[in-house]
């Protein structure tokens, strides 16, 4: 079955960074289009960033473009998030997904992982 499983989260300073990684398993990783979505408290799910199956391209949100870079690695069927120049307001749960969809004003995905908490305080 599907799995995914986020690491790399934790409190940061502002201004600070963070890279986060999702280990991926149960399916043929670069076959698929790999999306960071995340959730801030009593908001719904914000898509963040995607990237092709084979890397080549990909896009960000405006909120992160220019501070976050989404990569992945498909030899070790691993995505990666790295965040830098973040403020309070990148504080959220952090998800890696697969089959994203936006539907009206709410993103959908059909897998993701348990998430990993960015927490950005001074």
């Amino acid at each position: 079955q599907v799995q995914l499983v986020e690491s790399g989260g934790g409190l940061v300073q502002p201004g600070g960074s963070l890279r986060l990684s999702c280990a991926a398993s149960g399916f043929t990783f670069n076959n698929y289009y790999m999306y960071w979505v995340r959730q801030a408290p009593g908001k719904g799910l914000e898509w963040v960033s995607e990237i092709t199956p084979v890397g080549g391209a990909s896009a960000s949100a405006v909120s992160v473009k220019g501070r976050f870079t989404i990569s992945r690695d498909n030899a070790k069927n691993t995505l990666y998030l790295q965040m830098n120049r973040l403020n309070s307001d990148d504080t959220a749960m952090y998800y890696c997904a697969r089959d994203c969809r936006r539907q009206r004003a709410l993103w959908h995905c059909d897998y993701q992982g348990q998430g990993t908490q960015v927490t950005v305080s001074s």
